[in-house]
């Protein structure tokens, strides 16, 4: 049988095996017989020497499944033990309160984020309604010849349009933030639901 004979009959064997498997064994079973062709064997008797095709599929078939095997991660024992659950039992007046407890104090901390963001729009709110106000009374005042008090009515609202821009500023970025940290925390509780209902599987 000559060297590309052997080939193809072995490809043919390992059909349906991963492709790169098949082509590691196909180079390897080449390089050997090129191998003891090197060392003075003729094309014929090098393939003859390693073997029939049909005792090397069935080891390369061996070994892929053994390997798989090996690398297959072993199943996880999920089923809770009898400790497990009287634990569970038992605790469960004790950490039921600590579990609300910790949930309403979460609550509590993002209601007062909130909070604290629409004190944040309310200030800017004002703020921008002074300035407006401002440059309408101010200017009325200064064309009616209270110059001097006009005057001063634009300059604070000036004052207020500019605090307004700064405090515009500061608002779109802490809703931003809040809006982030609300998407993680919806992420973190999907993943957490998600794992235990993989885990209960």
């Amino acid at each position: 049988m000559t060297k590309q004979e052997f080939e193809n009959k072995l490809k043919k064997r390992l059909r349906g095996l991963p492709i790169r498997d098949v082509e590691d064994q196909m180079s390897f079973y080449s390089e050997m017989i090129d191998d003891r062709m090197e060392d003075g064997l003729s094309e014929e008797e090098a393939v003859a020497d390693i073997g029939t095709v049909e005792k090397i599929a069935t080891q390369i078939i061996k070994g892929i499944a053994l390997t798989r095997t090996q690398n297959a991660e072993p199943e996880k024992n999920n089923s809770l033990k009898l400790w497990e659950i009287l634990f569970i039992i038992l605790g469960s007046p004790l950490w039921i309160s600590l579990l609300i407890a910790a949930f309403a104090v979460i609550i509590s901390i993002y209601a007062v984020l909130w909070s604290l963001i629409v004190s944040l729009w309310a200030v800017f709110v004002s703020l921008a309604a002074s300035a407006a106000c401002g440059f309408v009374f101010g200017a009325v005042l200064a064309i009616s010849g209270n110059a001097l008090t006009g005057f001063a009515i634009l300059g604070v609202a000036f004052i207020c349009a500019g605090l307004a821009l700064f405090m515009l500023l500061g608002c779109i970025a802490a809703t931003k933030g809040a809006l982030k940290l609300t998407l993680k925390i919806g992420v973190a509780i999907k993943n957490c639901i998600a794992k235990k209902e993989k885990y209960y599987e």
